[in-house]
């Protein structure tokens, strides 16, 4: 129920962020500043795909999907994102009769979802709503959902960088990963408690254009409360071969300052994608 109230949420921002854009008259070239074309409220967006497969001594298979939508015009700064990562991989495991078989299991499963809306308040500065959430099976959190409300600063922006904040307050609820509790000699999962707190969240977006074909981007993201703080930061490399296709290099860092015992604090991921532009 919670989710589906998450999911749902996330969804109705998505649809408002269509309907603002055909409520938003489309500014025209003659309205901009001289040297500078309007905004044409268009969205845009990318998509990534990255597969690893191998057979024979060893199995493994890995697939991560990422989807970004973005739009900005002179009133409004919005984006919406889908991530999916996962992974499965042979291992050899001791069966109730002492038995020794291959098992092919999975060993990651990570489905992530947001979306913001920003109301520019003049060219630089902006009001910004955002929704995430985060379901992960092999995580810290088990899932977490995030809403939250803030300003944002569009500190700079020209032909190679662009360079921007975000800070508000927000509401975050999470369950935290089940841990494994001994009975009669056997481990079983034990379901944690759902948490909620009160998070200070805030976002740091930045990308470079290094050359005609080479950009850089780097995204960092804070929701801190008193009973954990979530850190994430992604960083990428693109080099174009054409107009729409690109390869992408990857980094992602996760960290939680407050974990169960025997789970990490950081998760990291590396990924080389095909990227479609559209």
């Amino acid at each position: 129920m919670k989710k589906t109230l998450i999911a749902g949420l996330l969804l109705a921002a998505f649809a408002s962020f269509a309907a603002q854009a055909q409520q938003v008259p489309l500014p025209s070239t003659s309205d901009a500043p001289s040297g500078k074309v309007a905004n044409d409220g268009g969205w845009t967006g990318s998509g990534e795909l990255g597969f690893a497969s191998t057979t024979g001594n060893s199995r493994t298979q890995n697939i991560n999907a990422k989807l970004n939508f973005s739009q900005e015009t002179d009133q409004w700064k919005n984006n919406a994102f889908l991530t999916e990562l996962r992974a499965k991989s042979e291992s050899k495991v001791v069966d109730s009769s002492g038995n020794t078989i291959n098992s092919f299991d999975e060993t990651a499963n990570d489905f992530t979802t947001g979306a913001s809306a920003g109301y520019k308040l003049d060219p630089r500065s902006y009001i910004v709503g955002a929704v995430r959430y985060d379901h992960n099976d092999f995580g810290a959190q088990l899932w977490q959902g995030v809403v939250s409300i803030g300003y944002g600063y569009i500190a700079l922006k020209d032909d190679r960088n662009e360079l921007s904040f975000e800070v508000g307050p927000g509401y975050m609820r999470f369950r935290p990963a089940a841990t494994d509790v001994l009975i009669d000699g056997n481990e079983v999962p034990q379901q944690t408690q759902v948490e909620e707190q009160a998070v200070a969240r805030g976002l740091i977006d930045y990308k470079l254009r290094i050359t005609d074909n080479t950009s850089f981007d780097n995204t960092f993201l804070m929701e801190a409360g008193s009973k954990d703080t979530y850190l994430q930061n992604d960083a990428g490399i693109s080099v174009s071969m054409t107009k729409k296709l690109a390869l992408k290099l990857g980094f992602q860092v996760r960290h939680n300052t407050s974990v169960l015992p025997g789970i990490k604090m950081n998760d990291t991921l590396t990924t080389t994608n095909l990227a479609y532009s559209f």
